[in-house]
């Protein structure tokens, strides 16, 4: 039973952050402390209990602690730290909830076990990845947190058991359906509206002060003949071309029309896919231009962004299925918030 539901996650900070549980390592390695107010609120140092499991204010200021520089770069002021800095340790408390609860659901089948080989491996290279190999270090680590190595291999081992549990739940909401997609696509048309964009490369000729408009265009033109006889446009640029992206073979990606000075998208937007301009002679220098590939203003059609769809539709899914197993685990167990 739980005496209290939950708080409601902050879906930008822990996508930023990548939050579950912050790793073991994490825990030993926090940032400088900061007030976070913790002990004003939960005086008896208790934050929750969960089945026979304590959480304490030390369990979540370990946590908390390596997300602290992530959340002063987004905060503007103070009073706006403090809010998101109180939302973040909610949410650790419910994550640390979870972990037990998650644990426990495994523990049910006494046929799952992770093999000793596999928690072996993983203190084996965090000792080498954050101790730089140096158990004495690893073990100072442990000492400094006043737990055995007993007791961190079974960190360790429920940590792998939150994930492939966790894993287990996203692979349930795998699979879409095509009617799905499609009703999707139908019901959101408007955001696979996309605006005329080219995918550009360029060949610039920088004026120099001895060069007129015509020594400009006769550079120009030298390219635009090889092109013409067939040669290739990015290693023409490689060989020819002065600005920053030469090395690049003259590629400036994809770019819409508002994207462009206006004297660019003119002619730009005229040509189709393969095809080059004339010689275009501007204050700073010759550029010849070149679509790589183009794509028209218009609704992009469901093959095209059915992967796109897809994708979202199985990340939505997953989140709907997980956070459903959640609160049913939630509901079965043991759970008292201080």
């Amino acid at each position: 039973m739980s005496l209290r539901g939950p708080r409601i996650f902050l879906p930008a900070l822990l996508a930023a952050t990548g939050l579950l549980l912050a790793s073991n390592l994490a825990r030993g390695q926090a940032a400088q402390p900061v007030q976070d107010n913790l002990n004003l609120r939960y005086a008896n140092g208790i934050a929750a209990i969960v089945e026979n499991h304590v959480i304490t204010v030390d369990d979540i200021r370990r946590e908390v602690q390596p997300l602290i520089p992530e959340i002063q770069r987004q905060s503007h002021n103070e009073k706006e730290f403090n809010e998101k800095l109180e939302d973040l340790q909610e949410n650790v408390v419910q994550n640390l909830i979870d972990r037990v609860l998650i644990v426990k659901e495994f523990n049910k089948d006494e046929k799952r076990k992770v093999p000793p080989s596999y928690v072996d491996n993983q203190i084996a290279e965090t000792i080498i990845s954050q101790f730089d190999g140096d158990r004495s270090k690893y073990l100072a680590y442990l000492r400094s947190r006043g737990i055995s190595q007993k007791d961190y291999r079974k960190e360790v081992e429920e940590d792998m058991i939150y994930g492939y549990m966790r894993q287990q739940q996203s692979k349930s909401a795998s699979t879409v359906s095509p009617v799905k997609i499609e009703a999707y696509y139908n019901e959101n048309k408007e955001r696979f509206y996309q605006e005329d964009s080219v995918h550009l490369r360029l060949i610039q000729f920088t004026r120099s002060a001895d060069d007129t408009d015509e020594t400009l265009h006769a550079k120009a033109t030298e390219v635009v003949d090889k092109l013409t006889a067939g040669g290739d446009f990015s290693d023409l640029a490689r060989q020819y071309s002065q600005d920053s992206r030469k090395g690049k073979g003259g590629d400036w990606g994809w770019l819409r029309r508002p994207d462009l000075r206006k004297e660019f998208s003119d002619v730009v937007f005229n040509l189709e896919k393969g095809q080059h301009s004339a010689p275009l002679i501007m204050p700073e220098g010759a550029f010849v231009l070149f679509v790589e590939e183009r794509k028209h203003a218009g609704t992009l059609s469901l093959d095209e962004v059915r992967p796109e769809i897809e994708r979202a539709l199985i990340q939505q899914g997953s989140r709907q299925a997980t956070e459903r197993w959640l609160e049913k685990l939630r509901r079965n167990g043991y759970v008292k918030h201080f």
